[in-house]
């Protein structure tokens, strides 16, 4: 098994965006996440056009530069942290749940410089000393984790809203051992009616006897305890201490202010 059911993932450290001051993907935000009881922690890696894996959700930096263009010194200077430096920021006791974001340029990228190949050795080392998943919306990564560094178990994000049937499915087909779904794919936060649609428990349900551990991203703190209930075995949030209470049993923690992507 690899979570311990059901266990807090803080999405990008403490939450998307600025929460409580502590900006997403850096060590404040991954500091605070660890503070306010998340079990893990999710980070985003891309490569920089020299090869250094930084930890950046978006493909590009604020003032529209891409990431994938840049030598790291760049990107660097507008404060993006290096892989190496966010694997210190975040204690070996905290699980790491490794978002890795392929970019075009992976598909002609020379041998050993494509972004999954660059965070193999990463992965290898991380694996000796904390919890460690990989989750990409790419299946080429997850096949390539699974040949090159079998002790780490892969968990496929399909895009969102994807229909779960698909997930389900397709998560086990390439042999992951989580499916990871975005939870708006199950209907909760107002979307219409879909018939055909499956309820969260009967999705764990299949999921479990596929062998399947499931993981569902970003629910609010109400909607991540219902997950819990129906046996969901982790979620990703933007709210911490929220989940965390709500987990417990208790209110939610409504001082987290997560921001909008």
């Amino acid at each position: 098994m690899i979570f311990r059911a059901p266990e807090v993932i803080g999405h990008r450290g403490a939450g998307r965006g600025t929460v409580n001051g502590a900006l997403e993907n850096t060590a404040a935000s991954f500091r605070a996440a660890v503070a306010d009881g998340a079990s893990w922690v999710e980070i985003d890696v891309r490569r920089s056009a020299d090869g250094v894996l930084l930890i950046h959700h978006d493909a590009a930096l604020p003032d529209g530069r891409v990431i994938a263009d840049l030598p790291a010194a760049q990107s660097r200077a507008a404060g993006l942290l290096t892989l190496d430096e966010a694997l210190e920021a975040i204690p070996p006791e905290t699980g790491l749940d490794v978002d890795v974001k392929t970019v075009m340029e992976d598909a002609t990228a020379a041998p050993g410089r494509s972004t999954v190949t660059l965070l193999l050795p990463y992965l290898r080392r991380e694996a000796r000393r904390r919890r460690v998943f990989v989750c990409s919306f790419d299946p080429a990564v997850l096949l390539a984790v699974q040949a090159e560094a079998p002790e780490v178990p892969t968990a496929w994000m399909p895009f969102v809203r994807n229909p779960l049937d698909q997930a389900v499915a397709g998560a086990a087909g390439i042999g992951c051992a989580i499916v990871a779904i975005d939870a708006r794919s199950f209907g909760l936060t107002g979307d219409p009616d879909r018939p055909g649609r499956r309820s969260v428990g009967y999705t764990v349900d299949v999921a479990h006897r596929a062998g399947l551990e499931v993981l569902s991203w970003c629910p609010d703190p109400v909607d991540a305890a219902r997950f819990a209930e129906a046996g969901v075995d982790a979620v990703v949030v933007d709210d911490v201490p929220g989940a965390v209470a709500a987990l417990k049993g208790g209110e939610p923690d409504r001082s987290a202010d997560p921001a909008a992507d």
